[in-house]
């Protein structure tokens, strides 16, 4: 009888707020629509009417409105199924409905009811409150190191940001390599409401090189145990993260768990996936010790407050000490250890839906998971194999990981709604400055790229460099072979040359690269390279002098003249690109004439060639061929860089205008 009251109770609830949800809406809409007690429009059409130009502080409160009202719609619609399923569902139904749960998906204790971005509490209470605070803070702790690590976490956090409606903070344990990788990377992303600190990992590398491990990940893959020492001492929960990882779902929902944890429950852990532990894979195999399947450790919750009371480093310490004397080293790294001490201490751990670690490991039983969950929530690419791991679903899962590789990762510079961010100062510039552009121009777009910061994901293959001693290094910004001995020959270090690369071209999507000047002469002359863009820009390279080249022994001087833009090379503090000039045309040109404007030499080099293979048109020079509102831009930003070059040299510069007004 009391469930029948209390699932009256809830009908009626629920269909007096369906009711008063579209009324409330309205009211608020209507409200919204006036100020000061005169009308304000809503629509952007009504708005013009009124004035000439919508301002940017209007434009950011109709987008909240907007998101409010979408909001409240998609309430509306979660009471409407709520309420069909509550009418055509008698009690004894409704009451069979709760007690309902499926192993794979239920943790310690609760069963996961809600999604939408409610995460349920106990199925039997009256109501449902959002466990996780608008703008809560969310931290993440991720080991890091080295190049490919680097990589990796950078898609791991574009799934993240894709999903997130939370400010996050996260803590990276990097190597050096990584942190100047991640550091400037993050400088550049500007995301806002995110936060990001560096431990240094080569630090903590003496609390757990005493521990013998062979797995891939080698020392790093033991550092999560050291987190409740490495991160910061008021910092009383985190969510962590192995680098393989891609998130499906907002990073909030998992959050929100740890409001689940009871007693000593101080890890949130996802059952291991295969038959690891067990035993049985193979002949002889002898895990380390841990409770029935043992559990995977790429997506943990740590209370560490609770963790810290405990004395978990000694707890730790303690276990592998007296396993390594018979297990002799670790197979996989802290989840090895981990599970030795659940194994012991099972009232330690929380243990999550299988949907928060689908592991696609080499001897996974995932297929079990989310053949019974239709709402996977976190990918683990935990094989060595990584994507070529074998699975018969696994096209699906690369699919999902590699939307985010390739995703652009400028889209995830949003703001996040009513929640306040720490001030930045270079957005703070950034935004100064595209605030006093005219967006009526025509060439806005040309004007506002130039104070676009990118992203910059600095060697993002492995790089090894060692500065030679003689300072003659060179650094390769495209596809060209050249010779270094020129650098010393010509003084490159102390005068001021630009050493011009010849360049041509071939027509041919497969050639075999000319490994002489003289190889590169016969395929010349046979016709199967060209001289670059001889057909269609001569005035580009042509100051270059290739029939002088043909012949020459010694690098060979040549003088500036309208429309030149080879490819050179010069010392690092030369003048940079002029940044108004994006997309196609006249970046290379401006650039030269610069440099000729601050007396460079330019000189080009006997031995050294680059070729230019064909692909398909760039976005850019489409537009250019296609948009006369593009051509004119052109024609403009051009105009204003002679006559800043006319305020910055005089008349050195009139040359320029000269030799523009005759080509």
């Amino acid at each position: 009888m009391l469930g029948i009251c209390r699932g009256r109770r809830k009908f009626l609830a629920a269909s007096l707020t369906l009711l008063c949800i579209p009324a409330i809406t309205w009211i608020y809409l209507f409200a919204g629509s006036f100020e000061d007690g005169k009308p304000v429009s809503l629509s952007p059409l009504e708005s013009q009417a009124h004035s000439p130009r919508y301002t940017a502080s209007s434009q950011r409160e109709r987008e909240s409105l907007e998101v409010r009202v979408r909001e409240v719609e998609e309430e509306n619609r979660s009471l409407r199924r709520q309420l069909s399923l509550a009418q055509g569902q008698g009690p004894a139904q409704r009451r069979g409905n709760h007690s309902k749960t499926y192993s794979m998906e239920e943790g310690t204790g609760d069963s996961e009811n809600l999604r939408a971005g409610i995460v349920a509490g106990n199925s039997s209470e009256c109501g449902q409150q959002p466990v996780v605070e608008k703008c809560e803070t969310i931290h993440v702790a991720i080991v890091c190191a080295g190049y490919n690590a680097s990589r990796d976490v950078v898609t791991l956090v574009k799934s993240v940001l894709f999903h997130r409606r939370n400010p996050l903070h996260f803590h990276l344990i990097a190597d050096s390599i990584a942190e100047q990788i991640l550091a400037t990377l993050f400088q550049t992303w500007m995301v806002p409401a995110v936060r990001v600190d560096f431990y240094n990992a080569d630090e903590l590398k003496s609390e757990v090189s005493w521990i013998p491990n062979k797995h891939y990940s080698g020392i790093y893959g033991l550092m999560k145990l050291v987190l409740t020492k490495t991160l910061p001492a008021n910092l009383e929960r985190v969510i962590v993260l192995d680098t393989d990882i891609t998130f499906a779902t907002d990073i909030a929902e998992l959050w929100a768990v740890f409001h689940k944890f009871k007693g000593q429950q101080v890890l949130g852990l996802v059952e291991n996936q295969s038959d690891w532990y067990l035993g049985n894979l193979w002949k002889n195999h002898r895990p380390w010790p841990a409770l029935g399947r043992g559990y995977n450790t790429g997506v943990i919750l740590l209370l560490l407050d609770k963790l810290r009371k405990m004395k978990w480093e000694q707890m730790w310490r303690l276990t592998a000490e007296r396993e390594l004397m018979g297990m002799l080293s670790t197979s996989l790294a802290d989840q090895d250890i981990f599970n030795a001490v659940i194994k012991q201490n099972p009232f330690l751990v929380y243990q999550l839906p299988c949907f928060w670690n689908v592991q696609l490991s080499d001897h996974t039983r995932s297929e079990q998971c989310y053949r019974d969950v239709s709402d996977l929530k976190v990918i683990h690419w935990n094989s060595p194999k990584k994507l070529r791991v074998k699975n018969k679903h696994v096209e699906f899962f690369r699919n999902l990981y590699l939307t985010f590789l390739e995703y652009d990762g400028n889209l995830l510079r949003r703001e996040l709604f009513g929640c306040p961010s720490e001030t930045d100062v270079n957005s703070e510039n950034l935004q100064k400055q595209l605030s006093e552009l005219d967006e009526d121009d025509l060439c806005y777009e040309f004007r506002r790229e130039r104070f676009t910061v990118h992203r910059t994901h600095l060697y993002f293959l492995h790089y090894e460099f060692e500065p030679a001693a003689d300072n003659t290094d060179v650094t390769l910004v495209a596809q060209l072979s050249m010779d270094r001995k020129s650098v010393i020959q010509l003084d490159l270090a102390n005068t001021k040359k630009a050493m011009i690369v010849p360049a041509f071209e071939t027509l041919r999507y497969r050639l075999s690269f000319p490994k002489s000047k003289a190889e590169l002469l016969s395929m010349l002359d046979m016709g199967t390279l060209f001289t670059f863009r001889y057909h269609v820009w001569t005035k580009g390279h042509a100051p270059t002098n290739f029939a002088k080249w043909r012949t020459a022994t010694m690098p060979y001087r040549v003088e500036w003249e309208a429309d030149f833009e080879p490819y050179v090379v010069v010392r690092r503090d030369c003048p940079e690109y002029d940044r108004r000039f994006v997309g196609f045309g006249w970046n290379k040109v401006a650039h030269i004439m610069e440099l000729d404007a601050q007396e460079y030499e330019f000189i080009v080099l006997p031995n050294a060639y680059m070729i230019h293979m064909p692909h398909a048109p760039s976005f850019d020079i489409t537009k250019f061929r296609s948009n006369k509102q593009y051509r004119i831009c052109l024609k403009t930003l051009k105009e204003e860089f002679q006559q800043d070059m006319s305020r910055r040299y005089g008349f050195a510069a009139l040359k320029y205008l000269t030799a523009e007004n005759n080509s």
